[in-house]
């Protein structure tokens, strides 16, 4: 279901998209996603889960149009992608942010890049650099910030843009529990001010559930696509570290759990020799 307007054309959709890379004399040739299909609606928030390098990342460099499918096609509000996704932000799970510039150069870049004037790019730099807490240090350098400051620099730099999609990577899998918790609060709450289309990798089933409309499994690689996707009732808005704490929350985890244990379990045997 379309959380914004049922009129409106799907936000992301992959039809029978499959990414495969030759081989070399080192190493054969390998099917990362085959014939996967999925569609995501205008403003909803979709996780991907499924076992370790199944090819989730894959699935968000195609929709970032960072990487062309061998087959298939993907939409971007009914048109096909051609090149960069011009309409998304990507959040990566490393640190993407320039060294040599400032917290407020990083955020103001990218309106820069885009022709706005630079006093007009800082000025709505510092608007999105106090939304997430951190106007008292918008002149530090990254080496000078913690590693949950550096996510809400990152934060800031995805929105500063407006994107009407937002593409993450795992991008708080680095932190620890109690910081990963602050900033997933935070992004539901940034989201829920206007419900941009989100696609949200990560192998944190937990994470999946706690921030997501919809939590789709992907098959154990090679050849991955989605096996099965659970629509998370759960009430918003949601605070991630007491949503945990519900009994539907446990129900849906026993679900989902029941259908990625047995894909981890392939992946496993497959990269261990050990399987059929």
């Amino acid at each position: 279901m379309n959380p914004k307007n049922l009129t409106t054309p799907d936000a992301l959709a992959f039809r029978r998209v499959t990414c495969a890379f030759p081989g070399t004399r080192k190493r054969p040739s390998y099917i990362a996603v085959k014939e996967a299909s999925l569609s995501i609606a205008d403003g909803e928030f979709v996780a991907l889960v499924g076992p370790t390098g199944c090819g989730k990342s894959t699935l968000l460099n195609v929709a970032a149009g960072l990487l062309q499918p061998s087959e298939g096609e993907t939409f971007v509000f009914g048109n096909r992608l051609d090149g960069l996704n011009r309409r998304a932000g990507y959040m990566f799970q490393a640190d993407s942010l320039l060294p040599w510039l400032t917290a407020l150069g990083n955020v103001s870049l990218g309106l820069e890049l885009r022709g706005m004037a630079r006093r007009d790019a800082e000025a709505e730099a510092r608007r999105w650099l106090r939304r997430v807490g951190l106007a008292a240090h918008e002149h530090k350098y990254p080496h000078e910030l913690s590693g949950g400051m550096k996510k809400r620099v990152s934060i800031a730099q995805l929105f500063v843009t407006n994107p009407k999609i937002l593409l993450m990577d795992e991008p708080y899998s680095a932190l620890d529990i109690q910081t990963r918790q602050l900033m997933e609060n935070e992004l539901l709450t940034l989201w829920g001010e206007d419900r941009k289309t989100v696609l949200f990798v990560t192998h944190d089933l937990e994470e999946a559930i706690s921030l997501a409309d919809r939590v789709v499994v992907l098959s154990a690689g090679p050849a991955t696509h989605p096996i099965e996707t659970f629509t998370i009732e759960l009430p918003r808005p949601r605070d991630v570290t007491e949503i945990v704490h519900s009994p539907d929350y446990s129900r849906i985890h026993g679900l989902i759990w029941d259908t990625l244990k047995s894909e981890v379990l392939k992946s496993y045997a497959l990269s261990t020799g050990t399987g059929g």
